[in-house]
C-alpha cells in the first residue's frame, strides 16, 4: 500500500424487496466497477404452492355476482374479526359455528372467516380448502381471494400470489370498498414485485427489469419496492443516470427507504462527485441512523473526500474526514491506511494510531503495531484488551520498551504496583534513556507512597528529555505531598516552571481590546458576563463534585456561563453537570478533541471575560490554553493546591482559612479569598451515596475504628508516627485504611511492616484496596467511626464524603494552602473542635474519642444534615459571592484598560460597533508552541515502519 493515500473503493449497494428488506455489501478494487446487490428476503421458490398450500390459479373472468356475500354479513361478522384481531382465533371459530350463515354473508362468507382463522393459527392446508371452497361458492368473494392470495406469497408462488391479488382488488372496487381495494393493490405491488426479485435471482436480470416496469406501469402509487429494484439492476447495467432517477422516484412515494438514498450515493460516488455521495449518504443515516450498509457507504465516500483534502495538503482536515469515516465503518481498510498517512505526515502520531489496528491484524508478528493496538484500546476503556495486545508486543520483541512501560501503565493503574514495578523497569533497563518509562515509574512508586524515590525518577525523565511537560509538573505535584508548600524552593520551583512553560507554550493570542460595553459587565443595565470553566475532570472525579456548584446555581440573568469539558470520559456525572449547565442557561461545550491553541481560539471565539481552569498541575490539564491567554481575566481554582506557576493566570481563588493574610506561601498569581463564612470550595454530594447513614460500628463493636481513604501518597512516614501513636492511646481500637495501592499484596505488607516498627500489631489494621462503584466506596464508611486527616496533603473529597456519610474527620492545621484544605472544610461545616493546632493535639484529640462512643453515635446521626446546611454545600449562597468577585475583577480589568487609554489617547479605538460588546484584538506574540498534557503517563516514539507516538494518562 503506497504512502500516496490512494482509497481505493468498497462500494456498498443494495435490493429491497416488496416485504423485508436483504442487504449485502460488494467490493471493489483499484477502480470503481459494477455495483452488485443481493435481493429480497423470500427464498426462490417454483411457482406452485407448498404441499401445505396447493397451487391457485385466480380466474379473472369474475361473474355479475361476485361479492354479493359481502352485502350481506350482519354485525356478528365484526365480533368475529374482534376476536381474531386479538388472536382469539379458537373463540372465532366457535362464533362462527354458533351463527346462522345469513349473518356471516352466506356460506360463502362463512367459510372465509373460517379461512382466516385457520390462518391465524398456522394451520394454512386447512386455510386453503377453506378459502377455495368459498371461492368455489362465490367467485367474486374479495376475501376470499385476499386468503389465497396471502396462502401463496407466504408459500413463495409469487405469480399466484399477484393474480389473486389482483382478483381480490377489483373484487373489492366492483362493491365499493375501496379502502380494501386499496390495501389489496398494495400487497399486489409487494409480491409482484418479489416475483420480479425472483427472476433476478434465478440469473433472468432483463425480465426482472420487465416486471418492475409493469408494477410501475400498472400500480404507480405502489411502486416504491419496484423502482428501488430497478434502479440497483440499471446500476448493474451502468445506466446510472437512468438508476439515479428510479431511487429518486423510490423516495418520492416512500421516504422512509433510507436504502434508496444510500445506493444514490453510490452512483454519485462511481461518478466522482464526492460531495453529492456525501449528502446522499448522510440524508440515508438520517433516516436509519442504525442502517450498516448506509454507514459503509458513508466510510466510503468519506474516505475519498479525505485523500482528496490530503492531496491538497489540507492535512488537519484530511485526518478529522478519515477519522469520521472510521466511525461509521472500522472494517474500512484504506481509511485506517489512509489516517496513519495522514497523521504520520502532521506528526499526530497518537491519533495516527488508529490507523495501525487493522494493519496489526494484517501483519502479526509486527511487535509495533501489537502495542500502537494495545493503545488504542486502553485510550477506549477495554484493558483487558490492552493488556492481551501489550503481551503479544512484548512476545514478538522482549526488548521493545514501549510495551513494557504500557504494560506498567495499566498495573498502576489497577493497583498492582508489584507487576507495574517489574514491567517499568524491564522497560528502563533495555533503554535506559526511556525519558516517559522514567516518568511512569515515578507516578508508580509516587502512588505506592515512595515519593522520594519517585523524583528520582521524575528528575531522571528530565535529564533524559529537558523539555518534558508531564515529568516537571509531575515533580511539582509531588513536591506538595512531602514538602511545605511556604518552603522558598517549594514556591520558587512552581514559579521557575512557569516562566519556562510560558515561553515554551508559544505567542499567545492578540491581546483583547477593551470596548464601551466591557464596562459594568454582569451589573444591571448592562450585558452579561461571559464566565468560562476549563476542566478534562467533568465526570466522576473529584473536581466535579465542587464545579457542580456555579453550574447549577449561577446567576443566569447577569452571567453567561460557558463549560469547556476536555474530559475523554463520559458517564454518568458528565451528565448531570451538562444539565446543571443547561439548565441553568449555561452552554456546553464537548473540547476533549481540541488542542491547546485550539482550545484557545473556541475561547476567544465566544468572547469569555473570565476564564477559569479547575486542574493545576494535574492530569490533562489545559494549561497551554491559558499560557495563550484567550480571556482577559484568568483564574486558577479547586484542582490544585499551590500555585501555577504562570504569570498568564492573574488570580487564585482561596479563602482566609487556606491562605491566611499571612501566608508565608508564594504565588505568582493574586489570591482571592471568598468571604466567610464560606470555604474556597462548595460540595455536592454523588446521588449514588447510599440514602441512610449507618450507626456508628462502636455501638456494636465496643471500640472505636479509626479510618482513612486518601491515597497512599499522602501518607508520609509523619502520618504513619501520628497514627500509630493514636493507636497505641486508645486501647482496642483499630485502623480501617483504603487505597488502590493495597490491591497489592507486597504494598499491603510493607505497610503493615510500617506501622508494626512502630509498635500496632497487624491486626489491628485493615488495608482495603479500592471498590470500583462510588455506592460501594461510600458505604465502606460504614465501617469507620472517625476519619484520620493526612498531612501534609490534606483530604479534600474524601473529607466531604467522609462528612455527608456521618463520620467526623480529624485534620491538622498548617501553615500552607494544602496543609490547611480540612481546617477551611471543618470550619465551614461547624465542626472546629476536630481541627488540631500540631500533632500532639491531633493525638489528643483522636484518643480521646476512645472513651466517647455515645458522642460519636450523636454526632453521626445528625452529620449529614448538618453538612447540608452548612455553607460548604450552600451552593446559592456561595456561587453569588463567587460571580461578585468575577464582576468586580473584570471591572478591575476595564478600569485597567481605561487608564492605559487615558495614557495614550492616540491609540484609543472607537469602532462603530463597540457597544456591540464584540472581541477587539492588538498583536502581542513571543515564543514557540507546546502542546502536551500533565500529570500522567506517556508513551514514546517506537521504531520500525510503524512509528508513533503513544501517550497513555492516568488520572491521579
Amino acid at each position: 500500500m503506497s504512502d500516496d493515500a490512494r482509497a481505493t473503493a468498497q462500494d456498498v449497494d443494495s435490493e429491497r424487496s416488496g416485504g423485508d428488506r436483504a442487504d449485502r455489501a460488494f467490493s471493489r478494487v483499484s477502480s470503481v466497477q459494477s455495483v452488485e446487490s443481493c435481493d429480497e428476503t423470500h427464498a426462490c421458490r417454483p411457482e406452485s404452492s407448498s404441499a401445505g398450500a396447493p397451487a391457485v390459479r385466480a380466474h379473472l373472468d369474475v361473474g355479475a355476482r361476485g361479492g354479493a356475500v359481502l352485502k350481506r354479513r350482519g354485525g356478528v361478522v365484526e365480533t368475529i374479526r374482534s376476536l381474531m384481531r386479538v388472536r382469539r382465533f379458537a373463540d372465532a371459530l366457535e362464533l362462527i359455528n354458533r351463527s346462522q350463515c345469513s349473518a356471516l354473508g352466506g356460506e360463502a362468507g362463512a367459510l372465509a372467516l373460517r379461512g382466516e382463522c385457520y390462518e391465524g393459527i398456522g394451520a394454512a392446508p386447512d386455510a386453503f380448502r377453506a378459502y377455495d371452497s368459498s371461492r368455489g361458492l362465490d367467485i367474486g368473494n374479495p376475501d376470499a381471494w385476499c386468503g389465497l392470495a396471502r396462502l401463496a406469497h407466504a408459500s413463495g408462488a409469487y405469480t399466484d400470489a399477484v393474480n389473486c391479488f389482483r382478483a381480490a382488488r377489483d373484487a373489492y372496487a366492483r362493491i365499493g370498498m375501496t379502502k380494501e381495494a386499496e390495501e389489496a393493490e398494495k400487497k399486489l405491488a409487494a409480491a409482484w414485485t418479489d416475483l420480479g426479485t425472483t427472476y433476478k435471482a434465478n440469473g433472468e436480470s432483463k425480465r426482472a427489469m420487465e416486471t418492475y416496469a409493469e408494477i410501475i406501469a400498472a400500480v404507480p402509487h405502489h411502486a416504491a419496492a419496484a423502482y428501488y429494484n430497478m434502479g440497483v439492476s440499471l446500476v448493474e447495467c451502468g445506466r446510472l443516470v437512468e438508476a439515479e432517477s428510479a431511487y429518486r422516484s423510490s423516495i418520492a412515494l416512500d421516504s422512509s427507504r433510507a436504502e434508496a438514498y444510500c445506493n444514490i450515493g453510490v452512483v454519485f460516488k462511481m461518478t466522482n462527485r464526492i460531495d453529492d455521495a456525501l449528502d446522499a449518504c448522510e440524508k440515508c443515516l438520517r433516516i436509519s441512523p442504525d442502517f450498516d450498509l448506509g454507514k459503509k457507504n458513508l466510510s466510503l465516500v468519506l474516505t475519498d473526500q479525505g485523500t482528496e483534502l490530503k492531496k491538497k495538503n489540507l492535512l488537519a482536515d484530511a485526518i478529522a474526514t478519515y477519522e469520521r469515516a472510521l466511525s461509521y465503518d472500522t472494517t474500512n481498510v484504506e481509511a485506517y491506511y489512509n489516517l496513519g498517512v495522514a497523521c504520520a505526515e502532521a506528526e499526530e502520531y497518537d491519533r495516527a494510531i488508529i490507523a495501525y489496528e487493522n494493519a496489526g491484524r494484517l501483519r502479526p508478528q509486527c511487535a509495533e503495531i501489537w502495542n500502537n493496538a494495545g493503545v488504542l484500546y486502553k485510550e477506549r476503556g477495554n484493558d483487558a484488551r490492552a493488556m492481551d495486545y501489550y503481551r503479544r508486543a512484548v512476545a514478538c520483541n522482549p526488548n521493545f520498551a514501549q510495551p513494557l512501560n504500557n504494560l506498567g501503565v495499566l498495573h498502576t493503574m489497577t493497583g498492582e504496583a508489584q507487576q507495574a514495578l517489574e514491567t517499568l523497569q524491564r522497560a528502563v533497563t533495555v533503554d535506559p534513556s526511556y525519558a516517559v518509562a522514567h516518568n511512569n515509574l515515578g507516578v508508580l512508586l509516587r502512588d505506592t507512597g515512595d515519593i522520594e524515590h519517585a523524583c528520582e525518577s521524575y528528575r531522571e525523565c528530565i535529564r533524559n528529555s529537558p523539555n518534558d511537560r508531564h515529568a516537571e509538573q509531575n515533580y511539582l505535584l509531588a513536591l506538595n505531598y512531602v514538602r511545605q508548600g511556604e518552603e522558598p524552593d517549594v514556591c520558587e520551583a512552581h514559579a521557575t516552571w512557569g516562566t519556562r512553560f510560558v515561553k515554551l507554550a508559544g505567542p499567545p493570542l492578540k491581546a483583547r481590546r477593551a470596548v464601551r460595553s466591557d464596562s459594568g459587565a454582569g451589573t444591571p443595565g448592562r450585558r452579561k458576563l461571559v464566565v468560562g470553566y476549563v476542566s478534562p475532570d467533568m465526570y466522576t472525579h473529584s473536581v466535579s463534585y465542587f464545579a457542580a456548584a456555579p453550574f447549577r446555581s449561577h446567576d443566569k440573568e447577569s452571567v453567561k456561563l460557558v463549560v469547556y469539558n476536555v474530559s475523554k470520559f463520559c458517564d454518568a456525572q458528565t451528565e448531570r453537570l451538562r444539565k446543571f449547565t443547561l439548565e441553568s442557561g449555561g452552554e456546553w461545550r464537548d473540547c476533549a478533541s481540541l488542542d491547546e491553541r485550539e482550545l484557545a481560539e473556541c475561547i476567544r471565539g465566544d468572547c469569555v471575560d473570565v476564564l477559569v481552569e479547575l486542574t493545576g498541575h494535574t492530569a490533562n490539564n489545559r494549561l497551554g490554553t491559558l499560557a495563550l491567554e484567550p480571556a482577559p481575566v484568568q483564574i486558577t481554582w479547586i484542582g490544585y493546591p499551590n500555585s501555577t506557576g504562570m504569570r498568564s493566570i492573574h488570580y487564585r481563588i482561596t479563602d482566609k482559612v487556606c491562605d491566611p493574610l499571612d501566608t508565608k506561601q508564594t504565588f505568582t498569581e493574586q489570591l482571592v479569598r471568598i468571604p466567610s463564612p464560606h470555604s474556597f470550595l462548595c460540595y455536592t454530594p454523588n446521588p449514588e451515596a447510599p440514602q441512610q447513614v449507618s450507626d456508628a460500628p462502636c455501638a456494636s463493636q465496643g471500640f472505636v475504628t479509626f479510618g482513612c481513604f486518601n491515597t497512599m501518597a499522602k501518607v508520609t512516614a509523619d502520618v504513619r508516627v501520628a497514627w500509630s501513636q493514636i493507636l497505641l492511646a486508645t486501647p482496642g481500637s483499630r485502623l480501617y485504611f483504603k487505597s488502590k495501592a493495597f490491591a497489592c499484596e507486597v504494598i499491603r505488607q510493607r505497610f503493615l511492616s510500617q506501622m508494626s516498627a512502630l509498635g500496632v500489631d497487624n491486626w489491628r489494621i485493615d488495608c482495603v484496596p479500592l471498590e470500583r462503584e462510588t455506592s460501594s466506596h461510600l458505604a465502606m464508611y460504614d465501617r469507620v467511626d472517625i476519619a484520620l486527616d493526612t498531612f501534609p496533603y490534606a483530604g479534600t473529597t474524601t473529607t466531604c464524603e467522609s462528612l455527608h456519610m456521618g463520620v467526623p474527620v480529624l485534620t491538622l492545621a498548617g501553615a500552607c494552602h494544602a496543609h490547611n484544605v480540612g481546617k477551611s472544610l471543618m470550619t465551614a461545616v461547624g465542626l472546629e473542635r476536630f481541627v488540631a493546632k500540631d500533632v500532639i493535639e491531633y493525638v489528643r484529640i483522636a484518643s480521646s474519642y476512645g472513651n466517647k462512643m455515645d458522642e460519636i453515635r450523636e454526632l453521626r446521626r445528625g452529620l449529614r444534615e448538618k453538612l447540608l446546611r452548612s455553607p460548604l454545600c450552600d451552593a446559592a449562597g456561595f456561587t453569588q459571592s463567587l460571580e461578585v468577585i468575577y464582576r468586580n475583577l473584570w471591572q478591575r480589568w476595564c478600569d485597567e484598560k481605561a487608564r492605559e487609554s487615558d495614557d495614550d489617547e492616540d491609540e484609543r479605538s472607537d469602532e462603530d460597533d463597540d457597544d456591540n460588546g464584540q472581541c477587539g484584538s492588538v498583536d502581542d506574540s513571543k515564543g514557540d508552541s507546546n502542546q502536551d498534557t500533565a500529570e500522567q503517563y506517556e508513551g514514546d516514539e517506537s521504531a520500525g515502519e510503524f512509528s508513533s507516538k503513544l501517550i497513555d494518562t492516568l488520572e491521579i
